[in-house]
C-alpha cells in the first residue's frame, strides 16, 4: 500500500503544471479562434472600408409628412474589414472622404479610442474593439451606469390630427417621448390638444424651438405650453448665444429646458446654470467623452442626438450606458424608417430599451437587407406649396409659400427668408398643395417664384 501510495505521489510543481493544463484546456478554444482572427496583441489591422450609400423608405403612417419636409433620406453604412473575420460597422449621413478613410487603414481598431476624427468610423472601430475584446461597447467606455436606457420618438411640425396619429402609433410601440421641431405654420396650442386627446398616461412632448425666430413672448408661451399634462421640456427655445436668458427663463419655467446648441460647446454655459440638461448631436466619441465627464462632475443630465439606423441607435445606446448623467432620453430617430441593414431591432419597452450585451455594438450585418436598399428607387419630392389658413378679426386670410425638400429648415424657421415673422400660437393651419397638373397650381408658383409670400383674402 505504502509503495502504491508512493507511485502516485506528484511534486506540487507537477500539480500546478497538470492544473494549468486542464485549465487551458478549456480556454483553448477561444485562444485558437482569438489566433486564428488574429486578435492578439497588434496583429488586428483594419483592411479596408466599403462605403454603402442606402435609400430607406419612411414608416407609412409618417410618409406623408416626413416625405413633405425632406423628400426621399439617403445615409451613408461603413463596413469595416480587417485581416481576420471581424467586421466594423458604422453608419452616417454622407460618405467620408477618402483621404480619411485612408487615416484607419492598416492601423488597429484601438488605436482609435476616443476617436475625434469620424462619428461614423469611430461606431466602427468601437464595434471592433468590442469583437475583438469578447466585450459589449459599453464596457470600452466605462462601467455600465444603467441596463436600460431611455429613447424617444420623433416626428415633423404638421397637422394637429396627424400629430395625434403620430402620438398614437409610437404609444403603440412602446415610446413614451415624442419630440417635435415647433412649426409656425401650425398652432401648437391646437396640437396639444390633439395630442393630449390620445396619449396614454406618462407619455410626454418634448418641443424643439429651433433658437427662436418668432414675435413669442417665450416665457408665456411655455406657460401656456406646460399647462398641458403631456408636455415634457423645452429645448433650444431662445437664440443660442443668449446664456443668460437661457439662465433667467429656466428660473421662471417648471419644465426642463434643454440646451443643444450651445455656443460654447457646453462649457462655460454649465458654469451659468443655463439649463437643465444638455444634448450632444453628433458629437464624435472622443468629444462625447469628454463632455460626459464633466457633466458627470456637474451632476447634469444629458442625452447624444445622432440620427441613423440601427447601427446607430446602437452606438448611442452603449454610450449612455455608461455614461453617469447619460439618463435623458436620446432621439436617433431610427424608428422612422420601415426598414434596415441589420438583422436586429432594438425597440423599447416603456420608453426604454434594453443594452445589447453581445460582443461590440451587438448588432449583425444582413447583406440582403444592405444590397435591397442599395438598389431601391424611392420617388422624389418635387417642391409644394403650403397653404397657410389664418384667422385675421372677422375674416379669414390665406398664405402661400413655396417649399422646397432641400430646404426644409424653412418649414420651422421661415423668418430666414426674411418675408415674415410668425408665431407659434397664431391662429393658423396648413395644408400641403402638391404639383397637380393644373393651371391654378403652375401660376401660384409663378408667383411664389417672383414675390417670395402671398398673402391674400380667403374667396
Amino acid at each position: 500500500m505504502s509503495g502504491n501510495r508512493n507511485s502516485q505521489k506528484i511534486s506540487r510543481r507537477d500539480w500546478l503544471k497538470a492544473g494549468a493544463l486542464v485549465a487551458l484546456g478549456h480556454r483553448l478554444p477561444a485562444l485558437r479562434a482569438r489566433e486564428q482572427s488574429g486578435l492578439l496583441g497588434e496583429r488586428l489591422r483594419i483592411t479596408g472600408i466599403e462605403v454603402h450609400e442606402i435609400s430607406v423608405p419612411y414608416v407609412d403612417f409618417q410618409a406623408y409628412e416626413l416625405g413633405h419636409f425632406y423628400g426621399p433620406t439617403r445615409r451613408v453604412v461603413s463596413v469595416v474589414r480587417t485581416n481576420s473575420d471581424l467586421v466594423g460597422l458604422g453608419e452616417g449621413h454622407s460618405v467620408e472622404a477618402e483621404a480619411t478613410r485612408e487615416k484607419y487603414i492598416g492601423t488597429n481598431p484601438f488605436d482609435w479610442v476616443g476617436d475625434e476624427t469620424s462619428l461614423a468610423l469611430g461606431m466602427a472601430m468601437y464595434d471592433l474593439m468590442g469583437k475583438a475584446a469578447g466585450v459589449p461597447a459599453y464596457k470600452l467606455f466605462g462601467q455600465r451606469q444603467r441596463a436600460w436606457v431611455p429613447v424617444a420618438c420623433w416626428t415633423v411640425s404638421t397637422h394637429p390630427d396627424r400629430m395625434a396619429k403620430a402620438v398614437k402609433e409610437y404609444a403603440a410601440r412602446g415610446y413614451t417621448w415624442l419630440k417635435y421641431h415647433l412649426s409656425p405654420f401650425e398652432n401648437v396650442l391646437d396640437q396639444m390638444r390633439a395630442m393630449q386627446e390620445v396619449a396614454p398616461r406618462g407619455f410626454r412632448i418634448h418641443h424643439d424651438f429651433t433658437m427662436g425666430g418668432t414675435d413669442d413672448h417665450v416665457p408665456e408661451l411655455l406657460e401656456k405650453i406646460s399647462e398641458f399634462e403631456i408636455a415634457g421640456g423645452f429645448e433650444d427655445p431662445l437664440p443660442e448665444k443668449d446664456i443668460a436668458g437661457y439662465a433667467a427663463l429656466r428660473s421662471r419655467c417648471r419644465l426642463p429646458i434643454y440646451y443643444h446648441h450651445a455656443p460654447l460647446g457646453a462649457s462655460f454655459e454649465t458654469l451659468q446654470r443655463g439649463a437643465d440638461g444638455y444634448i450632444l448631436g453628433h458629437s464624435t466619441i472622443g468629444a462625447a467623452i469628454r463632455r460626459a465627464g464633466l457633466f458627470a462632475q456637474l451632476e447634469i443630465p444629458f442625452s447624444l442626438q445622432n440620427v441613423g439606423g440601427t447601427i446607430t441607435r446602437a452606438a448611442t445606446i452603449h454610450m449612455q450606458a455608461s455614461f453617469k448623467s447619460a439618463w435623458l432620453h436620446f432621439n436617433s430617430d431610427t424608428e422612422s424608417w420601415s426598414d434596415d441593414v441589420t438583422r436586429e431591432r432594438l425597440e423599447p419597452i416603456r420608453g426604454l430599451v434594453r443594452v445589447p450585451e453581445k460582443p461590440g455594438l451587438g448588432v449583425t450585418l444582413d447583406p440582403e437587407a444592405l444590397e435591397r436598399l442599395k438598389t431601391r428607387p424611392l420617388p422624389a419630392q418635387p417642391r409644394w406649396i403650403m397653404r397657410s389658413i389664418c384667422s385675421s378679426g372677422n375674416r379669414s386670410v390665406q398664405m402661400f409659400n413655396l417649399v422646397d425638400p432641400n430646404d426644409s429648415l424653412f418649414l420651422v424657421r421661415p423668418d430666414k427668408r426674411r418675408l415674415v415673422t410668425l408665431g407659434y400660437a397664431d391662429p393658423i393651419r396648413s395644408e400641403y398643395w402638391d404639383p397637380d397638373g393644373t393651371a391654378a397650381f403652375a401660376a401660384m408658383v409663378r408667383r411664389l417664384e417672383v414675390e417670395g409670400m402671398v398673402l391674400e383674402p380667403v374667396p
